[in-house]
């Protein structure tokens, strides 16, 4: 029997690779998935009927390495990858090793100006494989879009307040779900743009939102300082994450789903079961709102930004403090690892942005130029290159090594609430306060 498997390489369109490869009376091996490069590998398999997920990371890979010999390494640490799958794992890695180098000098033009909606953008998000994105509107909509053609393909309408969070259950892109002002989340089909559920259940505002990375669970963050998790399927609220005693702002994931960290206006970040809402550690050490939270690839490490002009490295599995990352002279509004996590990004409404070692603690590079608040930033898939978006109406590209500024995105009339690269890193998306969407390429 064949196994679906979702798309998630771009270009990797032979289903047939995919297929179960390993059979026993306990375990099947029913997919290799290939997750963001370069991290590594995700396989999906079942052991007695249930079906369990494990990474194998690749943050080592680079153009040079001898791919032969990482995939012995593989095979020896991992029991699951027989030796009838060894040019298979050969080919992914093969073909991550040849992104890595693509697109490392690539200058960005203005493709097309969306005139997206009729009040300000919130936020943008692209598919995994970066072929629509969607924009959330303080005109209460949700729009999907085709990257190739800028042109609309649905309008998700049906909040009776601003859309604040918007977010695709990547790898799978087949859904999407957008939190609103209005208190609820919705759940709708890309294809169609079916609504499936509406979740209600927040006495305030929704903020933030999640998918886990199986695609069963869809977390929202709220003003109203809970976090819930609602079944995708059925529609029904799993958990409420109650602890915090302020607006929670952040809500992400780890790799594997068993882990959900929020982030406060409390001062703290909690890391939660994703599974019995428990609490796992409350991240004590700043000293003012928390305004962004994330783990690493690896899950080994957690990355907090505050109001309090720092962000903090914290040891992921005992919830240690183990640097305080500074230097900004205000507050820290977006920070990131690239996906190796050996490089952490910090963007601050000094209108600086800052590139540390995560091994070193040390910062590496500062990103200066901007003219306003820097409320966004993130690294390319590759890992050379850094987007920020700004308060001065810009988005700029930087040498992530070296911290130059390569290039400025001009042309937005108003500050830039949101900006991403797509999975390849040869396109941008910026939204603004002008209402307007541009893409670049």
């Amino acid at each position: 029997m064949r196994t679906r498997v979702p798309l998630l390489f771009s270009g990797f369109q032979d289903y047939e690779a995919h297929r179960p490869a390993l059979e026993s009376k306990k375990m099947k091996l029913k997919s290799f998935l290939l997750r963001y490069y370069p991290p590594g590998i995700m396989l999906e398999y079942e052991k007695s009927g249930e079906l369990k997920t494990k990474s194998i990371d690749l943050l080592d890979l680079g153009p040079s390495t001898d791919v032969s010999a990482l995939v012995e390494e593989i095979q020896q640490a991992e029991p699951l990858i027989t030796a009838s799958r060894t040019e298979q794992v050969k080919l992914l890695i093969q073909r991550l090793q040849e992104k890595l180098g693509q697109h490392s000098n690539h200058t960005f033009y203005l493709f097309k100006v969306l005139r997206a909606h009729i009040l300000p953008l919130t936020n943008v998000a692209l598919n995994k494989s970066g072929s629509c994105f969607i924009t959330g509107s303080y005109d209460r909509t949700c729009k999907l879009w085709d990257t190739a053609s800028g042109e609309e393909l649905n309008t998700l309408e049906g909040h009776r307040n601003v859309v604040y969070a918007v977010a695709f259950n990547n790898p799978y892109g087949d859904k999407i779900a957008t939190g609103s002002f209005d208190k609820t989340c919705k759940l709708w089909s890309v294809e169609t743009g079916q609504c499936y559920h509406t979740f209600r259940g927040h006495r305030a505002e929704i903020v933030c939102l999640s998918f886990n990375p199986q695609s069963t669970l869809v977390a929202t963050g709220s003003m109203d300082t809970t976090a819930k998790l609602w079944n995708i399927q059925n529609g029904e609220e799993v958990l409420t994450l109650t602890g915090h005693s302020a607006e929670i702002v952040s809500l992400s994931f780890n790799t594997s789903g068993d882990r959900i960290m929020t982030g406060s206006f409390d001062h703290t970040v909690i890391v939660w079961d994703a599974g019995t809402g428990r609490k796992v550690h409350t991240l004590i050490g700043h000293c003012a709102e928390i305004s962004s939270a994330l783990f690493n690839w690896d899950c080994s490490l957690i990355l907090t930004g505050s109001m309090d002009k720092t962000c903090m490295l914290w040891d992921a599995t005992n919830g240690k403090c183990m640097a305080t990352l500074t230097g900004h002279e205000d507050e820290i509004l977006d920070s990131c690892f690239d996906y190796t996590g050996k490089l952490i990004a910090t963007a601050s409404a000094d209108g600086t942005a800052r590139i540390f070692s995560a091994a070193t603690r040390k910062c590496i590079a500062k990103l200066e130029g901007h003219e306003g608040d820097i409320s966004k930033i993130s690294f390319n898939p590759q890992g050379n290159r850094l987007l920020t978006g700004s308060s001065d109406k810009t988005a700029r590209i930087w040498d992530a090594q070296t911290g130059q500024c390569l290039q400025v995105l001009e042309g937005h009339t108003d500050e830039i609430f949101s900006c991403a690269f797509n999975y390849k890193g040869n396109i941008v998306i910026t939204g603004s306060k002008d209402n307007t969407c541009r893409i670049w390429r």
